[in-house]
């Protein structure tokens, strides 16, 4: 079973609402989730997590601190080992591209509402992003 190194960008406006990219391809296709992908050869987690939120999302970020990682089956024996980073805008206006079919913010009570990759509220609620501290 091989091991595919991936990362996210966990991006919050000053509303602290997360910013969520409706994904348009496998896995979970149809599901919003954080703006990420796979790490092309030599780039780092943070790397990858900034390139990706930008090319889903149009946005400039800067990669904080890393709040978690997560293991998730490829389907085809397969594992993502995803690291997900807190992230700031520097730059760019939201426009989704790349796998994205849509990208939006949405408040700690609308990720109840719609349709998430498994268990994404529960990391981001584990991680304390929503808190105001």
């Amino acid at each position: 079973m091989g091991t595919i190194r991936a990362a996210s960008a966990v991006i919050l406006d000053h509303q602290r609402r997360v910013l969520l990219v409706l994904r348009g391809q496998e896995p979970e296709k149809g599901c919003w989730s954080v703006p990420g992908g796979s790490c092309e050869p030599g780039e780092s987690y943070a790397e990858a997590a900034a390139r990706e939120a930008f090319e889903e999302t149009g946005l400039h970020v800067s990669i904080d601190r890393e709040l978690w990682t997560a293991r998730i089956p490829a389907g085809d024996g397969r594992v993502f080992e995803v690291h997900d980073f807190a992230a700031t805008v520097v730059g760019g206006e939201v426009t989704p591209g790349d796998d994205a079919d849509d990208a939006r913010w949405f408040s700690e009570a609308e990720l109840d509402t719609i349709p998430v990759t498994h268990d994404l509220a529960g990391y981001l609620r584990r991680a304390g992003v929503f808190d105001s501290n």
